[in-house]
């Protein structure tokens, strides 16, 4: 869009949020902005996982044209943040005490030299296992709560003909499970070294050869068709049966409720194999560019729509997240939310809520594409555990 098109009373948003419910939850924010007088132009780029939105972004942006605002994941809004093409919240931030509200770690994203610069929206929680009631039941079983007991149900499934997981074979459901797997058997301090501050001794260590046994021994549970499968086809499989557990986000929730059952009941919901007590996060933005004094005041009214409750509830109700606000109330949540939404709490009090590698919340994109490559070199092939580990260590270095 032309630039000639802006004026002071409107907002130009760029987005990946093109799914039915998404589009609806964002036209709340927009109602919300048009009552004010402030007209929304829409710029939606189709594309789960936002790649083509980046590079239109990248492309209005480095032609002097930004919009208003664009969806942007946690490193590459650090990023953007770097190059200087923020703008400063300050005006909106301070009065409604979004320092606050809104968890620490997730401020250290939506911060950039003292200042907000994003208003956060969401937080996903990628570390949850999918569990089908029914089969469950059936058989007997509970859902496992640590990595040992994980392998002794799936092979008690494999044992009876049950497909114990569902999985898709692209390399960020791979690093999904492995942040699982990583902070399930080195526990929180073991993956804060390891994934967010990426030191060597930890990437090489005896604890992360473990890591790749038990990615090893999950790849045994995985039926032959997995490859390239889109990660919402694997939750189908649970949702119809055909597959007992998925380890997946809570973006799942819109397909189960979409095939009419009830998350927590029909579908159950637990913290991945011993990842109880910590909350992997993976957050939205609406991040700010600096677009000049004239669009500044509608900017900045949109960022205050962002950030209300009201905005967040809906939003996140129809995203199948929890509000980037702890002051939302619960009461309009499904059980999976609510345990969502009490977990995260008890983590921020234990220092325990830290960012997903997968979804861009541990590493520079850099290194993250890195560990993808191992994590999914090692799950598609025979290599070794111990060769995984330094060739993960030796990934590291190269990329950074």
């Amino acid at each position: 869009m032309p630039a000639q098109a802006q004026d002071q009373g409107s907002v130009e948003v760029l987005h990946w949020w093109t799914s039915g419910g998404e589009a609806a939850a964002v036209n709340v924010l927009k109602e919300n902005l048009e009552q004010q007088g402030i007209a929304w132009n829409d710029m939606p780029v189709a594309g789960g996982a936002g790649e083509a939105a980046m590079t239109a972004l990248r492309a209005r942006v480095t032609s002097g044209n930004p919009p208003t605002a664009a969806q942007l994941l946690g490193m590459s809004l650090k990023a953007w943040a770097e190059e200087g093409y923020l703008g400063d919240l300050t005006e909106v931030a301070e009065p409604e005490g979004w320092d606050a509200v809104v968890p620490e770690p997730i401020q250290e994203f939506g911060k950039y030299d003292g200042h907000w610069v994003a208003a956060p929206v969401n937080i996903h929680r990628p570390n949850w296992l999918w569990s089908n009631a029914k089969i469950f039941e059936e058989n007997g079983l509970t859902p496992p709560k640590t990595w040992e007991e994980f392998n002794q149900v799936a092979q008690t499934l494999q044992d009876k003909g049950i497909q114990p997981l569902a999985h898709g074979g692209q390399n960020w459901q791979d690093a999904t499970i492995f942040d699982d797997v990583v902070l399930g058997i080195g526990g929180p301090e073991f993956y804060q070294k390891a994934i967010i501050e990426a030191d060597p001794e930890a990437l090489g260590s005896d604890t992360m050869v473990q890591v790749f046994d038990q990615m090893r021994k999950i790849r045994g549970f995985v039926d032959p068709n997995f490859s390239g499968r889109d990660w919402n086809l694997a939750t189908a499989m649970v949702l119809k049966g055909d597959a007992a557990m998925q380890l997946m986000g809570d973006w799942a929730k819109g397909e189960i409720i979409a095939a009419g059952m009830k998350p927590g009941t029909d579908i159950l919901c637990t913290t991945a194999p011993g990842t109880e007590g910590a909350f992997l996060f993976n957050t939205d933005f609406f991040a700010m560019f600096d677009v000049g004094e004239e669009r500044k005041p509608a900017q900045l009214a949109m960022a205050s729509a962002a950030m209300s409750p009201e905005f967040q509830e809906t939003f996140n109700l129809a995203k199948g997240s929890i509000p980037a606000r702890t002051d939302v109330p619960g009461d309009q949540f499904d059980p999976c939310g609510q345990k969502s939404m009490a977990d995260i709490k008890a983590a921020q009090e234990a220092g325990t809520l830290m960012g997903s590698m997968a979804h861009g919340h541990a590493q520079p994109p850099a290194v993250q594409g890195a560990m993808f490559d191992v994590v999914t070199n090692h799950f598609n092939s025979d290599q070794s555990s111990a060769d995984a580990a330094q060739a993960l260590v030796d990934a590291v270095a190269a990329a950074q």
